[in-house]
């Protein structure tokens, strides 16, 4: 092949590289257009931003895409710490700080430290969140009433909980007591962090970059078997 003819094949060669760039940067702004409707426009939204992440590791470019979302927000054991900061204080009827406090004050004090409000008495409480069945499934954070609605204590994880008991008590850490026909309710206010999944565009990544990756080859293929004739 003479020099001018290998000249003109990297001329083509470039020209498809060029083509290509441009069908992934206007499926992309396609995308980004689609992204804010909850329809099958989502579907394009994927199609395109995993072609351009193909193009990108074809071409040898990291393909960079945003972390996911962090609700971030406390958690069951968060509350549990902040409980155990108040081990020792004095019960006291309506008491809600350092200084005394009572069952109810207690959880409305700790959950309002996590940034959560909840009502002031147990009544309330035992409302809030969603239901727990059992003792046996209770989770470290929840809300344990007793007492036909007149006592509530926040429940530790290894079968312990932390309540205010009563006059003469101090907020303390201790067994759980109760069983299931003890217990009125048992409440999350916090849910459970839903578990992590896969995304539509990460399940296809691999073959949209195997056919990207391809296109690239069959260009470069041809460039080469043309210059070795």
């Amino acid at each position: 092949m003479t020099m001018i003819a290998a000249m003109s094949r990297v001329s083509e060669i470039q020209a498809t590289l060029v083509q290509l760039s441009a069908g992934a940067n206007a499926q992309k702004a396609q995308a980004t257009a689609a992204a804010g409707s909850a329809t099958a426009g989502a579907g394009a939204s994927t199609s395109a931003n995993t072609f351009a992440d193909a193009l990108a590791t074809a071409s040898g470019a990291a393909a960079v895409r945003p972390a996911a979302p962090n609700p971030g927000g406390a958690t069951g054991a968060d509350v549990v710490d902040a409980a155990k900061k108040y081990l020792g204080v004095p019960y006291v009827f309506g008491g809600e700080d350092a200084s005394g406090m009572d069952c109810s004050g207690l959880v409305q004090t700790v959950y309002a430290e996590m940034g959560i409000d909840v009502p002031r008495l147990v009544s309330g409480q035992m409302k809030i969140g969603t239901e727990v069945g059992s003792l046996a499934e209770a989770k470290p954070g929840d809300l344990i009433v007793t007492g036909g609605g007149e006592h509530i204590l926040i429940y530790a994880g290894d079968n312990k909980v932390i309540h205010a008991p009563y006059e003469g008590r101090t907020v303390s850490l201790v067994g759980a007591y109760m069983d299931d026909s003890e217990i009125d309710t048992i409440r999350r206010v916090i849910p459970d962090a839903p578990a992590a999944t896969a995304s539509p565009a990460s399940l296809s990544t691999a073959s949209a970059s195997s056919a990207a990756g391809s296109q690239l080859s069959a260009a470069l293929a041809s460039f080469m078997n043309g210059a070795s004739r």
